[in-house]
């Protein structure tokens, strides 16, 4: 058996990885070939480069001891595959960073020349041309191996690396790591226990928070985490991934997208292109899995929706579900405690009261209740529109039907009554409302 190579890997929520369930403690053997993202059991090296695979916001993370037949691709990462994997043991993220820290100091070449170290036990090394190492805290490590690059820590027990060409690697708190292995970028830690780090180019990832991870691995992109214990993550480029609050996850695997939560506790993902996921309240969630979309929350406990394409699920009170699986369609709470659903295209489901529904299966249909506790359905043939609110209208295509009431100005249900499109003088396509009588009239 070879040599035993410490690794670190990343996960799925559920402990798998493409497809292959693994468990803590347990050790797995690959039959046949191996070959670096072919074939094998798949770990790195280096704990940073796992984020460019698994980024925080929805990964765990093990210490892993990788063995037998092994390879890795000629100018890559650290990243290997081999026949034989055991997974020693979980890591928080916290000490996963840790690891990050611990495995780019082990790198250090103290034979190089050392300069601006005012701290104890510190190292700062230049390879390339026009750079600057610096560390005034103690136990750091400040490394650039490209030119025209600044790698400094002001903190104790941190990592400031460049790999890349004119790029800024800064950490101000301590047990922090700072990585640029792009060009042009710039991580940032102000914030103790973090890790910013940047694998794609003219990138800023940026924590002034504690315990948080801010992570590019797409060009000109920005991760940002001004709370604590939170993750900012882009995979695509052109994409913006913001936390103003704390243990929140704003993550883009798509390009030109915004995450963004400026509450606490809240999630906003975008797998597509050109979307907006946005969390203003807390305990919310917004989720874009289609392109040109908009998942928008504004209060808390809500959560916004989109799997298809060029639409907007939007919660404005709390407690409430904007979701949209079709494209084009538009979802809309302004109330609290409601929910907006369109699983056709072209849809368009709304609530501005309370406590309602309004849901859309079919295409091209809107189902809007503007009072409280109520319901409009519309599922295109063969379907019911309904209003169960105050002033409530409702209309039908042919073959649906259509269920109105008449409440008083307190709310008092006075009247209710159903009827198909054809019978009692309804017509297709025509808005109706219940009056004082319970007698059907257009509505105006």
């Amino acid at each position: 058996m070879s040599n035993k190579i410490v690794t670190y890997k990343g996960f799925n929520k559920d402990l798998t990885c493409r497809d292959f369930q693994f468990e803590i403690g347990k050790s797995y053997n690959h039959e046949g070939k191996v070959e670096a993202c072919g074939s094998g059991f798949h770990a790195c090296e280096c704990p940073f480069d796992v984020f460019s695979y698994y980024p925080p916001a929805e990964s765990r993370y093990a210490e892993t001891i990788s063995f037998g037949v092994t390879d890795r691709k000629e100018n890559g990462d650290t990243k290997i595959a081999s026949a034989s994997i055991t997974i020693k043991t979980e890591l928080t993220l916290p000490e996963f960073i840790q690891r990050g820290i611990d495995w780019i100091w082990s790198k250090i070449d103290r034979s190089l020349e050392q300069q601006n170290m005012t701290g104890d036990c510190s190292a700062a090394t230049n390879t390339g041309h026009r750079s600057a190492a610096t560390n005034t805290g103690d136990c750091s490590a400040a490394t650039n191996t490209g030119y025209r690059s600044a790698a400094t820590n002001t903190g104790d027990c941190s990592a400031a690396t460049n790999t890349g060409d004119c790029s800024a690697a800064t950490n101000t708190g301590y047990r922090s790591a700072a990585t640029n292995t792009g060009y042009r970028s710039a991580a940032t830690n102000t914030g103790d226990c973090s890790a910013a780090t940047n694998t794609g180019h003219r990138s800023a990832a940026t924590n002034t928070g504690d315990c948080s991870a801010a992570t590019n691995t797409g060009d000109c992109s920005a991760a940002t985490n001004t709370g604590d214990c939170s993750a900012a993550t882009n995979t695509g480029y052109r994409s913006a991934a913001t936390n103003t609050g704390y243990r929140s996850a704003a993550t883009n695997t798509g390009d030109c997208s915004a995450a963004t939560n400026t509450g606490h506790r809240s999630a906003a993902t975008n797998t597509g292109d050109c979307s907006a996921a946005t969390n203003t309240g807390y305990r919310s969630a917004a989720t874009n899995t289609g392109d040109c979309s908009a998942a928008t929350n504004t209060g808390y406990r809500s959560a916004a929706t989109n799997t298809g394409y060029r639409s907007a699920a939007t919660n404005t009170g709390d407690c409430s579900a904007a979701t949209n699986t079709g494209h084009r369609s538009a979802a809309t709470n302004t109330g609290d405690c409601s929910a907006a659903t369109n699983t056709g295209y072209r849809s368009a489901a709304t609530n501005t009261g309370d406590c309602s529904a309004a849901t859309n299966t079919g295409y091209r249909s809107a189902a809007t209740n503007t009072g409280y506790r109520s319901a409009a359905e519309v599922s295109g043939s063969q379907s019911v529109a309904a209003s169960l609110g105050i002033k409530g209208k409702a209309r039908a295509s042919k073959n649906g039907a259509i269920v109105l009431c008449y409440r008083d100005e307190d709310g008092e249900l006075i009247h209710i009554r159903a009827s198909k499109v054809g019978e009692n003088g309804i017509e297709p396509d025509v808005w109706y409302q219940l009056n004082e009588s319970g007698e059907f009239e257009t509505a105006k």
